[in-house]
């Protein structure tokens, strides 16, 4: 009977010397499953940090390091009918410019207001022209728009007039740098074909001095026409700079 207990005795402590190695081998191995969990989704988190910080630097590179003007003229909702309820979309017009002689606009679609602006400036900023300007405040000349059933007009302005436009005309002006303009818009009131009437008509600006170069001329000679003084027609030449 005793030597029967001491084989029992020993099997148990065996048995329980046993067990914590057995349990601190399953620690151990979740502990190096755990590791290298770990490991790969910090390398996952890397990779996408690198992503992202690329993604930024091209956007920069995109931009240049610009100061633009960027307004929003225009956020139409539509609403599609489906089943279980209704699906909005919002479309955006977007215009956008340095105040310096350059402008663009642009639109965008998306479920979101936030993304549809966002999609409709970086159209803006694509489609970006050069208008040439007068003392880098008015037009150099009058001139015509028209898109659709949309029809603008558009006049030079002494200085101290102002932007007398309204609506999407304004914000046009105001990206493009102009100080004073007298405008009207005849026609379909429609945002969209009010601001491609009024790039219609800034597209057809031109400045003597691009005239002068295409005639081959001097631009004292165009502004001297018309009995105007010689000397007073190449200081108005020397005051233009565009």
């Amino acid at each position: 009977m005793a030597d029967e207990t001491n084989i029992e005795a020993a099997v148990v402590v065996e048995t329980a010397a046993a067990a914590p190695e057995g349990g601190e081998q399953r620690e151990a191995r979740g502990r190096g499953r755990g590791r290298g969990g770990n490991d790969r989704g910090g390398g996952g988190d890397r990779s996408r940090g690198r992503n992202d910080r690329e993604r930024r630097g091209r956007g920069g590179d995109d931009e240049g390091g610009e100061e633009l003007i960027e307004k929003l003229v225009h956020i139409n909702r539509v609403s599609k009918t489906v089943k279980g309820g209704k699906r909005f979309g919002f479309a955006a017009l977007v215009v956008v410019g340095d105040g310096k002689g350059r402008v663009g606009f642009g639109h965008g679609k998306a479920r979101e207001v936030p993304e549809a602006i966002t999609k409709a400036t970086a159209a803006a900023k694509k489609q970006m022209v050069r208008v040439p300007l007068k003392e880098g405040r008015t037009l150099h000349h009058d001139g015509k728009g028209r898109f659709g059933a949309g029809k603008v007009n558009l006049r030079s302005a002494p200085a101290g007039t102002g932007i007398i436009a309204g609506g999407p005309m304004r914000a046009v002006f105001e990206s493009l740098g102009v100080a004073d303009v007298v405008t009207k818009s005849v026609g379909s009131s429609n945002p969209y074909n009010m601001i491609r009437a009024t790039f219609d008509a800034l597209t057809d600006q031109t400045s003597p001095k691009s005239v002068a170069q295409r005639r081959g001329k001097k631009v004292s000679d165009l502004l001297g026409r018309g009995g105007v003084n010689v000397a007073e027609a190449e200081a108005a030449a020397e005051a233009i700079t565009e």
